[in-house]
């Protein structure tokens, strides 16, 4: 309108956003199949394919883990418990690396201490008072465990040499190993001895994914390599400042901190 004036207005910013996309299992292990049987037009049928009985595909994620396997059983696993001899080539050429995670609110088995069988007889008064010992806490355990109401029911009852069988656990920290793919090296092939044979494998990231294509060969037996394991191992402390901090998430910074006051002083 004549005489009206414009408002300067703010410059827009652009809106962002993130769109993911879900994919069922079974599809991807049907597309994945399908890709392993199509060559090209020049090379006509396939000379080798992930059907053949002396070849074993795999299709795992950047952390070694099983997507796509001949055998579904394998499905969710980690490859190194599957194939410990490949697994362990790929690490030593650098195509996976391994980390040491920690984790401070874990659970561990109570160790349980063997009393030396010649003490009770030096001494008949501990027999006695660890006998004591023993039915008094076990008692105390029950009543815990159940109630007085409920006492009569057979159910119970035989729920209550269950529990007396269960692992005592006990708030500690562990560690335990990850691996993780170097996305610099995109493909590599090698031949691993195995005593009698040798064996090969051919491992090639897929382009524009955190995946991988593994082949090796299913007629070798390279059972001499033991698998990687994954087991989270319990962390024994040394240092007094460093012990009962398994109820911290950040167990190193009063160590830290106390370190620090010491210097300022």
């Amino acid at each position: 309108m004549p005489g009206r004036e414009e408002l300067p207005t703010a410059p827009r910013e652009a809106d962002w956003s993130a769109v993911g996309v879900q994919i069922k299992l079974e599809l991807l292990q049907r597309k994945f199949w399908m890709a392993m049987q199509q060559c090209s037009a020049l090379e006509g049928a396939c000379p080798l394919s992930c059907q053949d009985d002396i070849l074993n595909c795999f299709l795992i994620d950047n952390n070694g883990f099983i997507l796509v396997s001949k055998i579904p059983e394998e499905t969710g696993k980690f490859f190194g418990a599957v194939d410990g001899s490949v697994m362990t080539q790929l690490l030593n050429m650098g195509m996976f690396r391994r980390v040491t995670m920690y984790d401070y609110q874990a659970m561990c088995k109570v160790p349980y201490h063997h009393h030396s069988g010649a003490r009770p007889l030096l001494s008949p008064i501990y027999a006695f008072l660890a006998a004591v010992k023993w039915l008094i806490s076990d008692f105390l355990i029950f009543l815990l465990e159940f109630n007085m109401s409920s006492f009569w029911h057979s159910d119970n009852l035989a729920d209550a040499h269950k529990h007396k069988k269960h692992d005592m656990l006990q708030p500690c920290d562990t560690e335990y190993p990850v691996f993780v793919y170097e996305p610099a090296i995109k493909e590599t092939n090698g031949l691993i001895e195995c005593g009698d044979c040798q064996k090969m494998f051919v491992a090639q990231q897929i382009i524009s994914s955190n995946l991988l294509l593994l082949v090796t060969d299913a007629v070798c037996d390279c059972s001499v390599f033991p698998p990687v394991p994954m087991d989270a191992k319990e962390v024994k402390y040394i240092l007094p400042c460093t012990a009962g901090m398994h109820n911290s998430t950040g167990p190193f910074i009063s160590m830290f901190a106390r370190v620090e006051n010491m210097l300022l002083v």
